[in-house]
């Protein structure tokens, strides 16, 4: 069902001025290669680890914790402590220049259970006062590679927020970071060294596209605005939870409506409902094709040049799902999650080096028109992360990204997934009402 995550409504926090913390060590100066991968999402990623009192340490002690030990991760992940910058062909790299990375320190008069349950999404954005976040930059170049705050409250327990530009890696990549910078804070050597060179997914000379990328807009015509730009409506935040017991309802319907050769994944079941209601929410006419791009870690995908672990970047390609309207809204529920399951399917080696040339060749940004992105964050280890005073008791995001829909464990211990959104407001009230009718069968 629809979940109020019951925050405060008077919470409030008090920053101070930001400082910066640079590798505790020399770093490589000089320019740092991005690959493809890593223009399809320039967008900042903001997440907050909220922390109960601990007993081993106190509340200015951790803060040191968190300040020392970045200092000297960032001694291994240097690049964070650098800049965007952009070159004479269009393409951005990283300069790296060892300036450091911003670090709020923050204090509120709030407890931490205070803000509620924070894998709800809340459309006020008072979880964003949790972030170092800079929203009036011309360009993405402009956002800062990592900003830390770190704000104390008034029972004792602590919540870390960090913001990451999507330009210099994906979730997987941050979560990585993360649990290594934490490794570090405890005093314990990294178990795996960070891989940082990006020219794994460099394209191919030449350039070879034997695929179609219907994820990408076509060159033959322009990119049209996403949904709040083209409604001009403001943004509703919606979080629906998806039980074990609605999921294994779910795949009930889908195997007795379509034939699989491989079982359907919950998220390829959740990402089927949502993408009808999408649709059906959107009111896009019956003529027109309507898509779900589909967030893939190319990780696994190649083979012929595997990717080292802990790479530190973008593994990230976008499968598209993708069918005439009228025929979408017909068609049996199972038979819509194998048209989702068989676009993930596609995703192997030879798809995600032809997306990388496809890129190289068209500098195309990813499809907006009748088309939402999604993401499965659930399988993300953000609950493993281990500063040395306990394990995070909530995480979540701060704010979600327009036009992307976010899949999230509802916390630790639980199987229950958060599918989180926004929408315009007149559009959210229809995909709310559909959605709320389906979670009540």
């Amino acid at each position: 069902m629809a979940k109020e995550n019951g925050a405060t409504l008077s919470f409030r926090v008090k920053r101070q001025e930001p400082t910066l913390i640079k590798p505790s060590k020399p770093t490589f100066k000089g320019m740092f290669f991005l690959s493809n991968l890593d223009y399809s999402f320039p967008r900042s990623i903001e997440v907050i680890f909220a922390f109960k009192k601990s007993d081993k340490m106190t509340q200015d002690e951790a803060v040191q914790v968190f300040k020392q030990s970045l200092a000297n991760a960032l001694v291994e992940f240097y690049p964070f402590a650098g800049c965007l910058t952009t070159a004479w062909d269009g393409k951005k790299h990283v300069r790296c220049t060892g300036e450091g990375v911003p670090f709020v320190e923050a204090v509120s008069d709030e407890n931490v259970e205070d803000i509620g349950d924070v894998s709800v999404a809340d459309h006020s954005l008072k979880l964003r006062q949790l972030i170092h976040y800079l929203d009036d930059v011309p360009t993405i170049v402009d956002v800062p590679l990592m900003t830390v705050q770190v704000t104390k409250f008034k029972c004792g327990g602590i919540i870390l927020g960090t913001a990451m530009n999507h330009v210099l890696l994906d979730g997987r990549g941050s979560s990585e970071f993360l649990l290594a910078w934490s490794q570090i804070a405890r005093g314990e050597p990294l178990s795996v060294p960070p891989f940082l060179d990006h020219t794994i997914f460099a394209p191919r000379n030449p350039l070879f596209i034997d695929i179609q990328h219907p994820e990408y807009v076509h060159r033959e015509r322009k990119r049209k605005p996403i949904s709040s730009i083209t409604y001009k409506e403001q943004l509703f935040y919606g979080s629906f939870c998806f039980g074990p017991e609605k999921v294994v309802q779910l795949r009930k319907i889908a195997t007795e409506t379509a034939e699989f050769e491989s079982s359907p994944t919950n998220f390829e079941l959740l990402s089927a409902i949502i993408w009808i209601f999408w649709t059906k929410a959107f009111q896009i006419k019956p003529n027109e094709v309507s898509k779900m791009l589909t967030a893939v870690d190319s990780r696994t995908k190649l083979i012929t040049k595997p990717v080292p672990p802990c790479f530190f970047g973008n593994g990230i390609v976008w499968s598209c799902a993708q069918d005439n309207v009228g025929e979408l809204l017909k068609k049996p529920f199972g038979q819509v999650v194998k048209i989702a399951q068989e676009a993930i399917k596609q995703v192997d080696e030879d798809y995600v080096q032809s997306a990388i040339d496809y890129y190289e060749m068209t500098r195309a940004d990813l499809e907006t028109e009748n088309a939402f992105h999604i993401s499965k964050w659930s399988a993300l280890p953000f609950y493993d992360i281990e500063f040395g005073f306990g394990k995070p008791v909530q995480v979540a995001p701060a704010a979600l990204v327009d036009n992307l829909i976010l899949a999230i464990s509802q916390g630790k211990g639980t199987k229950n997934t958060m599918v989180s959104l926004s929408l315009p407001e007149s559009v959210m009230k229809i995909f709310s009402d559909l959605m709320e009718e389906e979670l009540k069968k």
